[in-house]
């Protein structure tokens, strides 16, 4: 094992931990692992002043280590259900209200303001908009997360969003491709099956996607679902058919492709991490999260490690990985700046951005 084989199986992973500080797995990642990616939980969140100073902790870190890079700070901050940053923060109604309402106006100033206060934390990744079209009413993990049930407006305005967060300088997501709307099982908990046919996939479900990648989006998350039109065997994150075939030569896409965390059941009750990483990055994902575990990261950095060493994963494909990343931190995360916590607290639920989140929610602030 050389050193520039551990580097590069580091850079392609994505780490959870627990607590308002670095802890010792986390330091360990940096300083062992080479984890080029984090992601921040509730766990982690306090007060804006103490996320700053969290971010500017693993930033510090990676520098005494000998990172050419910053790290990618990364968090969920869709509105509604998922957002990590609460009050203080600007308290953001679902998504679904701006489907709602259906002006691209709102979806863009929503993601200018909630971009800023991101920023100011140095977190320069979010994993937002959710371009799923809600078509089930039964989908227990999308619902009020999507833009609405029409594939268009679910594509117009989430195109406005991601267009909007990009130039105020956060990457953004689009997820969870090639769509997880029509679906009654919680990928967190089991896997879904999709049985559509390729004209509906195409017709439905990859409308938003489509749109996503015309506007650039800066990264794709996969969906753990089974899409048996696309792959009858494996979940699209693992699945060379739905990743390298569907969204890179068909779709175009040149982006990172992040996959949905490893640990969630739909994944993880099927296949060992060592196995899921290793196919996950043959299918083409780039960033492949483990969220929690920290056992579970360290098998996942060693069997891309293994892989690569045995010819298993090509160093073609590695680098290629590698390059995409390092240029979604240059666009995003470079020069790093650490984040000041002052501004911080300054930019958490300004008066502008909680009197749109009131307009957006249609309630009285």
């Amino acid at each position: 094992m050389t050193r520039g084989t551990m580097a590069r199986a580091g850079a392609r992973v994505m780490a959870g931990f627990d607590g308002h500080v670095a802890n010792a797995h986390a330091k360990r990642l940096i300083r062992e692992f080479h984890v080029q990616s984090f992601i921040l939980f509730k766990r982690n969140v306090d007060t804006p002043e103490q996320v700053a100073d969290l971010v500017r902790e693993l930033q510090g870190l990676a520098l005494d280590a000998g990172y050419a890079r910053p790290l990618l700070i990364a968090i969920d901050q869709e509105g509604g259900r998922v957002q990590r940053l609460r009050a203080p923060w600007t308290v953001w109604p679902p998504i679904r209200k701006v489907g709602d309402l259906g002006t691209e106006t709102l979806a863009r100033d929503m993601a200018k303001a909630l971009a800023h206060e991101l920023k100011a934390c140095g977190i320069a990744l979010d994993f937002a908009p959710v371009m799923d079209v809600d078509t089930n009413p039964s989908n227990p993990i999308i619902g009020d997360r999507s833009f609405g049930r029409d594939p268009e407006v679910v594509a117009r305005l989430g195109a406005a969003f991601i267009e909007a967060l990009q130039e105020a300088g956060i990457a953004a997501c689009a997820k969870h491709f090639p769509g997880h709307g029509d679906t009654d099982t919680d990928s967190h908990l089991s896997l879904p099956v999709i049985e559509h046919s390729r004209s509906r996939l195409d017709s439905v479900e990859l409308v938003p996607f489509r749109r996503a990648i015309a506007k650039d989006v800066a990264t794709v998350m996969t969906a753990h679902i089974l899409v048996k039109e696309l792959d009858e065997k494996v979940p699209a994150t693992l699945s060379p058919s739905v990743v390298g075939t569907l969204l890179r030569d068909e779709l175009g896409y040149r982006g990172v492709v992040v996959a949905d965390d490893l640990e969630m059941k739909a994944v993880s009750a099927h296949w060992p991490y060592a196995q899921s990483a290793v196919l996950a990055a043959r299918a083409g994902c780039d960033i492949l999260p483990v969220c929690e575990h920290e056992d579970a990261q360290v098998e996942v950095i060693e069997s891309l490690v293994r892989a690569e060493e045995s010819g298993e994963l090509r160093r073609k494909d590695i680098d290629d990985a590698v390059l995409r990343i390092e240029r979604l931190i240059d666009r995003y995360a470079s020069p790093y700046a650490p984040p000041d916590p002052k501004a911080a607290r300054a930019a958490a639920g300004t008066f502008e951005a909680r009197a749109l989140a009131a307009q957006i929610g249609g309630v009285s602030l």
